[in-house]
């Protein structure tokens, strides 16, 4: 009997030691990066361990929740909002939030996700009623700032921070999306018939332009052929004038020459006279047609042609 009774205390302290250890363990409590932890004491809130290790009292302290610090995001179905111009459209948004105050997170309210998708639908059913439909759809910045400002605000009494919101599909009516079709495909003619215009305009512009330069090339082309091609008559004549010019000097002085011989020589003033003659018919050339000869020159061609014609008839008589 004492031994059975001694085998079932050793049971039981060993029991109790090994829940106390348990026990003990439970209340270690380790908090990773980016999560902070609510801690309650009898029910009543006592404090928010951030990252790192903690202890808590065993029974009397629970972890009444564990918060995801990092941005989270939430993309909520889409919504039915009416227009200033009374047209139905479906817009689903997204909206990116992050938990500032767990404290609050916590006890703010109940369903933090159903209460930011309820605000958001109302939110956005406010800023789309103010507004048209070309409004709507081209004012997606407008619509997400308007929604963030609002929302940050709502929210602030909650712990909870909203980064950003963005529309993410607008549908309107489908007998609207046929209408903006057929208008865009009608705006995408117009624009096509107006730069095909465009470019046949210019295409022509460039054609008359080239056209207009090739005729004043053409134009400075026959120009400049014109005036090398009179240079080159000009320079050709002055040759030829020069080398004229040259070639009568050079008679000329060869005829000087043999005048200052026969000179030398002792010849008489008439064979000096022919002598020029002679130079003046060289001169022409048989090119010149008419030669003013000076009257000294006529005279002593009249002696010569006397002293031709005395010689002519002692060759017929001899004898006299």
């Amino acid at each position: 009997m004492n031994f059975a009774f001694i085998s079932i205390g050793v049971i039981l302290f060993l029991v109790i030691v090994v829940i106390a250890v348990l026990i003990l363990i439970s209340c270690v409590k380790v908090v990773h990066q980016a999560q902070a932890v609510v801690v309650e004491r009898l029910g009543a809130y006592l404090t928010t361990w951030n990252t790192g290790l903690h202890f808590k009292l065993p029974i009397i302290d629970r972890v009444a929740r564990r918060i995801d610090l990092k941005e989270q995001v939430v993309d909520f179905p889409p919504q039915p909002v009416i227009t200033k111009d009374n047209v139905t459209m479906q817009i689903d948004t997204v909206v990116f939030y992050s938990v500032t105050d767990p404290k609050m997170f916590c006890y703010g309210v109940a369903s933090p996700i159903i209460a930011i998708e309820n605000l958001t639908a109302t939110t956005l059913r406010n800023i789309i009623g103010d507004l048209e439909l070309d409004q709507t759809l081209t004012s997606r910045e407008t619509i997400n700032t308007k929604m963030r400002a609002e929302l940050d605000r709502a929210t602030d009494a909650w712990g909870i921070k909203v980064n950003r919101v963005e529309l993410k599909n607008i549908v309107p009516p489908a007998a609207i999306r046929d209408a903006m079709e057929k208008q865009m495909k009608a705006e995408r003619e117009r624009r096509e018939a107006i730069l095909r215009a465009e470019g046949e305009k210019k295409s022509t512009v460039l054609v008359a332009e080239g056209q207009k330069e090739s005729v004043i090339l053409e134009a400075e082309a026959e120009k400049q052929a014109a005036i090398l091609k009179a240079e080159a008559e000009k320079e050709k004549m002055i040759r030829e004038a020069e080398g004229e010019a040259e070639a009568i000097l050079k008679v000329q002085q060869a005829t000087a020459d043999g005048l200052r011989f026969l000179k030398e020589a002792g010849a008489d003033n008439a064979v000096l006279t022919l002598k020029s003659l002679e130079a003046f018919e060289k001169a022409a050339d048989g090119r010149a047609t008419k030669i003013i000869v000076p009257s000294q020159i006529q005279e002593i061609a009249g002696l010569v042609k006397s002293i031709t014609e005395v010689a002519a008839d002692d060759k017929e008589n001899p004898q006299q």
